[in-house]
């Protein structure tokens, strides 16, 4: 009977050594392995809560520090930094090189904002376009461009008045339907092509704005000036048309009657 409890009790101890390094081996890595993660996804929050400040600097220091650490987010925001300029200029090198190690893992941001480059560099004349070189030229189409009509001093017979009122009256028509496509197309950075659009970086964007409100300010006062001028020599040929009518009225009036009798 001891032997077969020694036995027992060699088979019971026996059980417990094997499972004692088992129950370490599982329970062992993590702590270890829950403290690094903890740390570095609060330094994350961290790095996260400056930017949402717009604390670009310190942002970017703690996002640099994490992403040379592998952390793939890190790497993801890096990017996004450098693409849009908050890490205190536009860098599409250091943007690319970011991207690349954060897609590497499979972020679908990064793989995404990748593709988002290659189709910047094919549409690349496109955003240069809206950016700078956009004059206005496709508002302005030939059903708004009026013809400003040239007028004489003045017009003595009632043939060349009702001629040159006609001419008058089909510019201003035309004129005003210019006013209101102009005013309808302001401004301008609605013209802007979606797809275009979504390719520009905050900077350019800016730019962008400054530029078509330039080009939007010029195409109204080059309206107004024109619109004045024109509207100037009608009424120096009004005038002038009116003065001679009513001189020549009055010598008519005051003409002596004719002598029937000769």
């Amino acid at each position: 009977m001891k032997t077969v409890l020694f036995c027992a009790a060699l088979l019971c101890g026996g059980v417990a050594l094997a499972a004692e390094p088992a129950a370490k081996k599982g329970a062992a890595p993590k702590p270890v392995a829950a403290a690094p993660s903890a740390n570095v996804a609060a330094e994350l929050a961290e790095a996260d809560a400056l930017f949402a400040k717009k604390s670009y600097p310190d942002a970017l220091a703690k996002y640099t520090k994490l992403a040379n650490a592998g952390n793939v987010m890190a790497q993801q925001h890096l990017g996004e930094m450098y693409f849009y300029g908050e890490a205190g200029s536009v860098d599409m090198d250091k943007a690319a090189q970011w991207f690349q190690k954060a897609a590497a893992k499979g972020n679908a941001v990064a793989i995404a904002s990748l593709e988002l480059m290659k189709q910047r560099e094919a549409r690349r004349a496109d955003l240069d376009y809206w950016i700078a070189k956009y004059d206005g030229s496709d508002v302005r189409t030939n059903d708004y461009r009026c013809p400003a009509p040239r007028f004489p001093t003045m017009s003595k017979v009632n043939e060349e008045i009702d001629y040159y009122s006609g001419k008058m009256k089909d510019w201003e028509a035309c004129h005003n339907r210019w006013v209101k496509q102009l005013n309808a197309s302001l401004p301008l950075t609605k013209r802007i092509p979606e797809d275009i659009a979504k390719l520009m970086t905050k900077d350019e964007t800016e730019k962008a704005n400054v530029h078509l409100k330039e080009v939007g300010d010029r195409l109204a006062e080059d309206t107004k000036v024109a619109g004045r001028m024109i509207v100037a020599d009608f009424d120096a040929w009004r005038a002038g048309t009116e003065a001679y009518v009513k001189e020549h009225n009055e010598m008519v009036k005051n003409a002596p009657p004719p002598d029937n009798d000769k």
